[in-house]
């Protein structure tokens, strides 16, 4: 966690992005890093965990993060949240609250209350359209024999 911590303190003092830090770890080795580079690579989903977490799955070659466990400096946000449940690490060791970036001006729990309406109500609207011809895709999916399931 302390390495995790100096990575997002060099961040703020570099400019590159904000104060937050990731890395992945496995069998006691560091297999990615990541800091928040959104504004300097103009990448919404540029945050400390997903860059971490793209990282580690590059250098093992997979899309999985078996055996590994993820330290962050702060309790991830929604998107990470998602992204840490499809990378499947062991555990997340996380130093701040979501309430503490809130007091910083990182103030995740509007998206989570977006979560909790209907979709069509949401502040950007999302408007379901051509389920039938999407759901072919799946049904090509399934049909699928040689597929990676994940």
């Amino acid at each position: 966690m302390a390495h995790a911590i100096e990575l997002a303190m060099e961040n703020v003092r570099s400019g590159r992005g904000g104060p937050f830090g990731a890395l992945v770890v496995k069998d006691g080795r560091i297999v990615g890093t990541g800091t928040n580079i959104v504004t300097s690579t103009n990448d919404p989903t540029a945050h400390a965990e997903i860059v971490a977490i793209r990282a580690a799955c590059a250098a093992l070659g997979s899309f999985q993060l078996d055996g590994c466990d993820l330290y962050t400096t702060c309790e991830p946000c929604p998107m990470c949240l998602g992204a840490i449940y499809w990378a499947r690490p062991e555990r997340v060791i996380f130093g701040s609250t979501a309430s503490d970036a809130a007091n910083a001006g990182f103030d995740d729990a509007f998206i989570y209350q977006q979560l909790a309406i209907p979709p069509e109500q949401r502040k950007i609207p999302f408007i379901q359209m051509m389920r039938e011809q999407a759901l072919s895709c799946f049904e090509a999916w399934r049909d699928k024999p040689d597929r990676i399931d994940y």
